[in-house]
């Protein structure tokens, strides 16, 4: 058995310091939509604490939650000091304790691949000395397994990693089917309707997004880029209906065009036509 403690140490984390391990799993929040998009809000929500449970402790391994007691590491932080809680650090009425964190070098090709297997869900921080056992090193972002196509909604960064390495479950599945998609600029709030019925079915339309930066060609998409060669990380993808590949291209293009209807996006979002 290899443990987090013995992969951590050989990266050079201190044997004699005093260390604590936390899981963050929220039901309030997506937890690792946060730390995916917006690493420094999801470094906010870590140091605001409602009660002092970095207390004692010089360094925080961190990890995100998963199903099944699993925890994916997600950083090795320094605790360089305990503040007084004000506004600016708060994250929720009830957090009265923020520690100044500080991310440490040297651990960067573990982060996002080492899940462990947590050994008590509840205790949600634990000090080092419980030894937790490494069940998985991937190749990064996979720990965002293919369940269900109704079950997610990917923002463009994950989309892109997922496109770019190739997931298998994910590439399987969304080269099963043809679909229709909804892009939604979180931005905005504005939202594009599309479908996909080429060969590689939605897996083939969404790598085209991919390839081009985010806008698939797609006019009103393009002249957000075109602006802005980041827009895209503002785009959340997701499937409202998934259709056998027996389907012929009208029957997808119709189902297409009521949800374009349904959702008035040829007036107020993203379509043209």
């Amino acid at each position: 058995m290899i443990t987090i403690q013995e992969l951590l140490m050989k990266r050079g984390l201190p044997e004699t310091t005093k260390i604590k391990m936390v899981r963050h799993k929220d039901q309030r929040i997506d937890i690792f939509e946060k730390y995916r998009t917006n690493k420094s809000e999801f470094e906010r929500y870590q140091s605001a604490q409602a009660e002092p449970k970095y207390k004692g402790a010089d360094y925080l391994i961190s990890f995100v939650g998963e199903e099944n007691n699993r925890a994916r590491l997600v950083g090795v932080y320094k605790i360089v000091a305990e503040l007084p809680m004000d506004e600016k650090h708060r994250t929720c009425p009830e957090d009265k304790y923020y520690y100044q964190l500080e991310e440490m070098p040297g651990f960067e090709d573990l982060v996002e691949r080492v899940v462990v297997k947590w050994s008590n869900a509840i205790a949600w921080v634990q000090w080092f000395k419980n030894d937790m056992e490494v069940i998985e090193i991937s190749a990064g972002l996979s720990y965002r397994q293919f369940k269900d196509y109704m079950d997610f909604v990917l923002p463009f960064v994950e989309l892109k990693e997922i496109i770019d390495n190739q997931y298998p479950d994910w590439k399987k599945m969304l080269s099963a089917v043809y679909g229709v998609y909804v892009i939604c600029d979180n931005k905005t709030g504005q939202l594009y309707i599309g479908s996909a019925y080429g060969d590689e079915g939605v897996w083939g339309r969404w790598l085209d997004y991919v390839k081009t930066g985010g806008h698939g060609g797609n006019k009103s998409l393009k002249e957000l880029i075109d602006k802005d060669p980041n827009y895209a990380m503002n785009f959340t993808f997701s499937l409202l209906v998934v259709m056998s590949k027996s389907s012929t291209k009208e029957a997808v293009i119709a189902k297409e065009q009521i949800f374009k209807h349904k959702f008035g996006t040829m007036i107020n979002g993203l379509n043209n036509n």
